[in-house]
């Protein structure tokens, strides 16, 4: 045998030399990927939560129950599959899994005839991405330079953000010339769902076939404790209790942010035709896409927690709009601001947890923050589902309640976001 073929993969630094807009092919192979995927999941999911409200009869309570056990499911996995992928240092066979199970359980809807197949399909999808997400954005992260990392991950987000608008025109396409875009009838959307097999299937295949696995620069190890190291593990008693406060913060905020589902299902309850949801999306999609990238730089510039609170309190004013909304015109604007409020806070989040911890540390404070989101989307979806609904005898408050709800809790989390004082230790590890 060859000593040549005995040798590891390196990373793939074509393209590091000349144009700075040149990127290795695995940051590429994920881009498409993720593209593909995100075509496919958009024509289905934007109009699962009708397919479950006014095809298959459940009520609001069940389907905050199958939206929070899938958003569970996958924020807990992610936390496992990175774990996992460091440790084997095996990155394209887990993203390649991940992909192939969400692919294969999207034929469950086709067949669905009870919210129960909803569920095991939502399970399985989710679980799908839970697998995939971290181990795709560690081979990315292995692929590229430091120098351009934020290039390619930027590149990413716009693929898989350009998926979701082109999902969402194909399933308009579909609705307006098999129905005229009327209520959602159930074979039309085993159309769309047979339909959306064809680019999940591409994006296992792009994957399987296009990425390959690098040596990372530098290899995952314990780091010694010590003053000049760090501790690598969270320490709530000491430096880390800022860390802490906001995840109860995040956590509060979360208790009140329910599945966009809700939001879907207010905006047909206030006239919106299923072509007009569709349309609502489109414009929130491109909304986020367009604001992602300047709110990040913007961030860098006024200060994370600043952009927060604002992003939070659009939010806020929004769940007020639709918790009044009586017009399906209301909700397609008031979904607009929902795009503000994603692309000021989603990333930024993300970044104001870095701020707060030592790099040594970053991995475990990653891991509780998905945790902590994912652990309260579950009962933030259920309580949703029930203020609207109601459980059992019990007739609920109403279609406006769970947004007056998410409301006081999200202005709730901005006055403990505001008054959240960060220590020195905080400034000296960003100004690092």
């Amino acid at each position: 045998m060859a000593l040549g073929s005995l040798a590891k993969p390196q990373p793939d630094r074509s393209g590091e030399r000349g144009s700075p807009f040149v990127l290795p092919r695995n940051v590429w192979v994920v881009t498409i990927t993720s593209f593909l995927t995100d075509v496919s999941s958009e024509m289905v999911f934007n109009l699962l939560p009708i397919f479950l409200f006014n095809v298959l009869g459940a009520r609001t309570g069940l389907i905050g129950v199958i939206e929070g056990v899938a958003e569970t499911t996958a924020s807990l996995l992610k936390m496992v599959s990175g774990t996992v992928s460091d440790r084997l240092q095996k990155r394209k066979a887990l993203a390649v899994y991940g992909y192939a199970l969400s692919t294969a359980a999207k034929p469950l809807l086709y067949l669905a005839n009870s919210w129960l197949w909803v569920l095991g399909m939502r399970f399985a999808d989710r679980a799908g991405k839970g697998l995939r997400t971290a181990p795709r954005d560690a081979l990315v992260a292995d692929s590229v330079d430091e120098g351009r990392r934020g290039l390619a991950f930027g590149l990413h987000r716009a693929g898989d953000t350009g998926g979701a608008v082109v999902g969402i025109l194909i399933a308009l396409g579909v609705i307006v010339t098999a129905q005229g875009g009327g209520m959602l009838e159930r074979s039309t959307f085993q159309r769309i769902v047979l339909l959306s097999l064809i680019p999940a299937v591409l994006a296992v295949l792009v994957l399987a076939l296009g990425a390959h696995d690098v040596e990372p620069a530098v290899r995952s190890s314990p780091q010694p404790i010590g003053p000049d190291r760090g501790n690598p593990r969270l320490d709530f008693r000491k430096r880390d209790r800022t860390f802490l406060m906001f995840l109860v913060i995040v956590v509060l905020f979360t208790l009140g942010n329910s599945s966009d589902a809700f939001l879907i299902l207010r905006a047909e309850h206030a006239g919106l035709s299923v072509t007009g949801i569709l349309g609502m999306m489109l414009t929130f999609n491109l909304i986020y896409a367009l604001l992602s990238g300047p709110s990040g730089a913007l961030s860098d510039r006024i200060g994370r927690k600043t952009l927060l609170v604002v992003g939070w309190s659009v939010y806020a004013a929004v769940y007020l709009g639709f918790a009044a909304a009586n017009a399906g015109w209301q909700t397609w604007a008031l979904m607009g601001l929902y795009g503000v409020y994603y692309g000021m806070s989603e990333g930024v989040a993300r970044a104001f947890v870095a701020d707060l911890i030592p790099a040594s540390q970053r991995g475990a404070a990653f891991g509780a923050y998905h945790a902590a989101v994912g652990l309260t989307a579950l009962p933030a979806s259920l309580i949703a589902g029930i203020l609207w609904q109601g459980v059992g005898d019990w007739q609920g408050f109403g279609p406006s309640a769970p947004f007056l709800f998410g409301a006081a809790m999200a202005f709730l989390a901005v006055l403990l976001l505001s008054s959240l004082k960060t220590r020195s230790q905080v400034v000296e590890a960003r100004s690092g």
